[in-house]
């Protein structure tokens, strides 16, 4: 990843681990989304995998992966966001926020279809900081740290510079179902987001488009956006908004790949989602 983007740092004993504060080193926050990452591994091991009684998308998976990572994650004095559990307060009100998904593709991981995920990002007042996404079928690994890039099992990650520019060219993968087809050349949907942006970044994949109407939570997406932009991929909104939104409650629309495709699928995601757009594109 290269030096940390902050030399010095301040671990402190507490009670059930260390505490971190703002100067904390980046590499010291990747150890502990990587040991978070690990107890999330261990946890659906030995976990169900069936949903919970009168349930329709929760599994129990969900929550034994939650507790696993939260067991390591609240001795940090870092605040948490996750998916399961809510917000959970810092030591401080200026504490940093780890972004929690402890399961992406629960479903997946049910039906084993090797595409689930842990995803953590850390933010800062800046933004999202650290991340890391864990594919929990394979062991695949995407890190990204604000300013120093993205890593894929250790090795530098950066976006193939030569990517097709034209829609009918391009392999799209989709969250939700498309009402009609956009004139890609092939597209997938394979229900983990965090997974799907570090596709996409990783050239796996064109573009991400999300055919749902407000369907997803900050922690479905930040792990990897932060992994994406690292690599070179921008993501937004499809309606402009703000991505980065620390509310439990707050849902976005995300597309993700390079500027003419993101234009190309915003400008037809009314005709995938049955929507409209909320902010008008220039022309």
């Amino acid at each position: 990843m290269g030096a940390s983007t902050t030399a010095r740092h301040r671990i402190a004993e507490r009670a059930g681990g260390l505490a971190y504060d703002q100067a904390v080193d980046d590499q010291e926050l990747v150890g502990l989304l990587s040991r978070a990452a690990d107890a999330a591994s261990s946890a659906l091991a030995s976990s169900s995998r069936q949903l919970l009684a009168g349930s329709a998308s929760q599994h129990h998976s969900d929550l034994a992966t939650d507790e696993a990572v939260l067991a390591v994650l609240s001795g940090s004095g870092l605040a948490i966001l996750s998916e399961e559990s809510g917000l959970l307060p810092g030591a401080s009100d200026d504490a940093l926020v780890v972004v929690v998904d402890p399961l992406d593709g629960s479903t997946n991981a049910a039906s084993e279809f090797p595409w689930f995920a842990v995803s953590l990002c850390v933010v800062d007042a800046s933004g999202p900081r650290v991340s890391l996404v864990r594919n929990l079928a394979t062991g695949e690994e995407f890190r990204a740290v604000r300013g120093e890039g993205a890593t894929r099992d250790g090795r530098p990650l950066r976006s193939p510079p030569e990517r097709t520019t034209v829609l009918g060219d391009a392999l799209v993968l989709l969250s939700g179902h498309a009402r009609t087809h956009l004139g890609w050349r092939q597209y997938r949907a394979l229900g983990a987001l965090a997974l799907d942006l570090c596709a996409v970044a990783a050239g796996q994949a064109d573009a991400f488009l999300d055919c749902s109407v407000d369907a997803h939570g900050v922690w479905d997406y930040l792990g990897g956006l932060l992994v994406a932009r690292e690599a070179g991929i921008d993501v937004e909104d499809v309606h402009g908004r703000d991505l980065v939104v620390l509310e439990h409650g707050a849902r976005r629309t995300p597309v993700a790949g390079p500027a003419s495709l993101r234009e190309q699928l915003i400008r037809r995601w009314p005709e995938a989602s049955g929507a409209p757009l909320r902010v008008q594109r220039a022309p």
